[in-house]
This record gives structure tokens, sequence and C-alpha cells, in this order.
């Protein structure tokens, strides 16, 4: 009997193939959404009392993902800041979590939520 007896016929024949080449996972759209919603939350600040959460929708093709986020947000408030805060989070945890690249995140505000005046007045 040669050899050491610590490898096996089929364990010597996966240690042969870089493991770049051995196979590739696939992570679904839905998931690929469902990161996407959540950073899209934890980008805004506390949602207005009626506002409906963040909805994504997701292109994935080979390894990088388009995104189209919509949201609802409470005014008045800026609007641009927020849009780019959601882009740059929901960008960054696709990319973090998913291992996808993300060149385009568009932000559609569906709406907008008057925020309830404090002297309770309104003008």
């Amino acid at each position: 009997m040669t050899g050491t007896g610590t490898g096996t016929a089929a364990g010597s024949a996966v240690g042969a193939v870089p493991a770049a080449e051995r196979g590739a996972i696939r992570i679904a759209d839905r998931v690929v959404a469902k990161i996407a919603a959540q950073a899209a939350r934890e980008a805004l600040p506390e949602p207005p009392p009626e506002g409906a959460p963040p909805h994504v929708t997701v292109d994935v093709r080979d390894a990088s993902a388009r995104l189209h986020v919509g949201v609802e947000l409470a005014y008045p408030g800026d609007i641009g800041a927020q849009c780019a805060a959601v882009r740059q989070q929901v960008a960054s945890r696709v990319g973090e979590l998913a291992g996808l690249t993300v060149p385009e995140v568009t932000v559609l505000v569906e709406r907008l939520h008057r925020a309830a005046p404090e002297s309770g007045r309104m003008r």
C-alpha cells in the first residue's frame, strides 16, 4: 500500500480545479430586491405614518444589477439629498451582500407626505 491515505480520488479531483472555475452562485432577483429595499429603508429617516415602504424592481445580468427604487417621502424635506442617500446605500449594500456591481440605481419619488404642522395650523 502506497500513498498517505489522506486524500480520495474525488478529493484530489476537486483540488485540481481552481476555485474560480468550479461553479458559480446565482442570487435570485427577488433576493437582490429585498436587500435593496432594506438598504433604502436604512438610508431614509423615519417614514411618514401613512407612507408605504420602499419597493424595488431589479434587472440582473451577468455580475451587475440595475435597480429601480420607489419611495414615499415626508415633505418638506431635502428630496435630492434623500434620493442621493438611497442611491448610495442601495448600491453599497447590494455590492457587499450580493457581490454584484451596481452601475445604476434609479430612485422614483412616488408620493410626498405633508408633515403635520407643529402649531396645529396649516398655511
